[in-house]
């Protein structure tokens, strides 16, 4: 039993791994189960022993990319011990993850498109939206930011990097954007800080 659980995840690992590869390449709609199958080296009927469709198995992949992301988040959140910093470099890496080659086009483009806004923020919320509130709570408990509601502030924050992110990865984007949202960044949580009121 043991040893069919593990080729149960390693099928399911290997198959993740090439749908990645082809819809970061091709986009959901150009990307053929068929050549995903294919590479992968299973059958149809592997694959559709784990994943109905192909929208369910690029839901997968799209948790998959979001819990990638969060990884990122947390990975350079942890690189500082002054709370402050943490927060802005879980929020930098979650801009610069977003944007990335093999992640851009799966999260921010057919994401949405493809599982629904709604289902694609559920996702966020159990990732790196969950990260950003459980940082600003305990920053909140210290004292370190201005009083503030919470939830408010979570889903502001949140809906600033994702739309940072989308602007982005766009094509015509000027090459000296990212540098300048990193500074609008830094200076908008420098203002939440509690010492800062009333300056």
């Amino acid at each position: 039993m043991k040893r069919s659980k593990e080729d149960a995840a390693e099928t399911i690992r290997k198959l993740m791994e090439v749908a990645r590869s082809h819809f970061t390449e091709y986009g959901y709609a150009e990307a053929a189960l068929e050549s995903i199958v294919q590479e992968a080296g299973l059958t149809r009927g592997a694959v559709y022993h784990h994943f109905r469709s192909k929208k369910e198995l690029f839901r997968a992949v799209l948790a998959d990319v979001q819990q990638d992301v969060a990884e990122r988040v947390e990975s350079e959140a942890a690189a500082s011990e002054e709370m402050g910093e943490q927060l802005y470099l879980g929020c930098r890496a979650f801009v610069l993850a977003a944007i990335e080659e093999r992640s851009r086009r799966i999260l921010l483009i057919d994401g949405p498109a493809i599982v629904g806004w709604e289902a694609w923020r559920e996702m966020d919320r159990h990732h790196s939206m969950r990260l950003l509130r459980e940082q600003l709570g305990r920053m909140q408990e210290q004292g370190y930011v201005r009083p503030m509601p919470l939830d408010a502030l979570v889903h502001f924050i949140s809906g600033g990097l994702n739309e940072t992110a989308l602007w982005l990865a766009g094509a015509s984007v000027d090459p000296d954007a990212q540098e300048e949202a990193m500074k609008m960044l830094a200076l908008f949580l420098e203002g939440l800080k509690k010492e800062n009121e009333g300056a």
